[in-house]
């Protein structure tokens, strides 16, 4: 199977072939391939692909799997309208 038909990521359809391109330009780190190709930004925040991209990187970087740190974890935010602040601000006066 081919690099680019892999889809490490669902949620933001990236395939392992963008993965190992963004390590060939020197981004080894979970947090360093998040903020370029979104990996573990969707909606299942990578409870999905976490542990397979940890594991291309321990074997491109080649070392032990335990030693690579995982992405920070940061909840969704829900927005909140702009009514409901409004309201509480009347409601507080």
């Amino acid at each position: 199977m081919k690099k680019e038909d892999v889809i490490l990521c669902r949620c933001e359809d990236v395939t392992l072939k963008q993965l190992h391109d963004c390590f060939d330009e020197g981004y080894t780190t979970f947090e360093e391939v998040k903020r370029i190709l979104r990996i573990g930004m969707g909606p299942c925040q990578a409870s999905t692909c976490s542990l397979l991209v940890q594991r291309e990187i321990a074997k491109y970087t080649k070392q032990p799997l335990d030693k690579v740190k995982t992405h920070v974890i940061r909840p969704l935010i829900t927005g909140v309208p702009l009514g409901s602040i409004a309201k509480e601000a009347k409601d507080e006066s």
